[in-house]
């Protein structure tokens, strides 16, 4: 029989096997070869990603700490804290990729140009503050979040099979709402403006190269199609953002418990961090090329293998 679990299983463990697989790479890279800038960017997204599908999902992360024994109190907290805290560096740094391509790729003679430099330099400590911020700003997360006690008079919100949010004060409420849809329009804003930016750049490329006519212009630089990429991992982030914000505001403007909007939120929420590994995987030149060489290697091991047997 169909089980919307199953769904749930196969969302969270594509995601979790996919970022494992980019993170692999993206450390072997920056180890071991001469890496981009943009790698150490998407190796730190591609960290964060595992994270949230792991916690994403309470299906996923019962089942694990039910046979640790450990009480769903500590579950529902630890959980929606690293899922909270990771959501929100993973649009700051969907956000600084964002505003780092678009540097990048801007003329030499426009005023970002003097920023490609120092972008570079001060990227460790964005990184920092980043992390710094997110794990302040969301330990309200441990204290207002805990197991479902099934008391009616606590009015709290089921938000989970285990765990609910308790009611706070209004002022609390009404501060750490205003600061995250500060955060986030504004991060949300500069993606936009960036992603904008780098369509017009794009498009005043392909109008000088339709001018000179040549086809070694018409073809698809490495710049070109990293900004390709990252242009739909924007445009996906928005929208999914967009749905999860609606969802969440009508789950916590009315106060009430709805099983349907919260499967849309969490389906929504890891949709993101699900698909972005898959689309950089298949994008990504040097992990084909990587692949290919792991073919040949394995084909010249079974030739030898079977060739000693002869």
């Amino acid at each position: 029989m169909f089980s919307l679990n199953n769904v749930f299983y196969v969302q969270a463990g594509l995601g979790t096997l996919a970022n494992i697989f980019l993170l692999f790479f993206y450390t072997i890279i920056i180890l071991c070869h001469r890496s981009k800038p943009m790698d150490l960017i998407s190796c730190q997204l591609t960290f964060v990603h595992i994270i949230m599908v792991i916690t994403g999902w309470d299906i996923f992360t019962t089942d694990m700490f039910d046979l640790l024994n450990i009480e769903n109190d500590f579950i529902c907290k630890a959980t929606s804290y690293l899922n909270r805290v990771m959501s929100g560096i993973s649009i700051c740094i969907t956000c600084l990729l964002s505003v780092f391509q678009a540097v990048m790729i801007s003329p030499n003679t426009s005023l970002l140009a003097k920023f490609k430099y120092k972008l570079k330099k001060y990227m460790i400590f964005s990184f920092f503050y980043f992390w710094s911020f997110n794990l302040s700003f969301s330990i309200n997360r441990i204290f207002y979040t805990g197991a479902y006690t099934n008391v009616s008079e606590t009015n709290q919100l089921k938000v989970t099979k285990y765990c609910s949010i308790f009611p706070m004060d209004y002022i609390i409420k009404g501060l750490i709402s205003t600061m995250t849809a500060l955060r986030d329009v504004f991060l949300v804003g500069v993606m936009l403006t960036t992603s904008a930016y780098m369509i017009i750049i794009l498009f005043r490329h392909q109008r000088q190269c339709m001018h000179l006519h040549s086809d070694s212009h018409l073809r698809a630089s490495p710049e070109k199609r990293a900004t390709h990429i990252i242009l739909l991992l924007v445009f996906f982030y928005v929208v999914m953002y967009w749905i999860d914000f609606i969802t969440s505001s009508r789950t916590v403007l009315l106060w009430m418990y709805d099983p349907v909007l919260l499967t849309v939120q969490k389906f929504v929420i890891n949709a993101y961090p699900t698909i972005t590994p898959l689309i950089q995987i298949s994008s990504d030149n040097r992990i084909n090329i990587m692949i290919k060489n792991m073919q040949k290697v394995c084909h010249q091991i079974f030739f030898k293998f079977n060739f000693s047997f002869i």
